[in-house]
């Protein structure tokens, strides 16, 4: 079983080497595998699974896409 995951921006150095086939067990959620990685909580704070904006709580599944965001600026 395996996730493709995708840290952006400032969580770039978190992306695992094999982003396209990360492995996850079942029951996993997405902050199981934030754990995994190591990110930060607090850096976290836009996710995504599959395109769809999400939560921590979310299960996520084979083959799942996964992007993690920190928090954004403008001006």
């Amino acid at each position: 079983m395996a996730l493709t995951i995708k840290c952006f921006a400032t969580l770039s150095s978190y992306q695992p080497e094999d982003n396209e086939n990360y492995p996850h067990q079942a029951g996993d959620t997405v902050a199981s595998v934030m754990a995994r990685l190591g990110l930060p909580d607090d850096e976290v704070h836009i996710i995504f699974i599959n395109g769809r904006h999400t939560n921590r709580e979310a299960p996520v599944s084979d083959g799942d896409r996964l992007g993690f965001f920190p928090a954004v600026g403008g001006g």
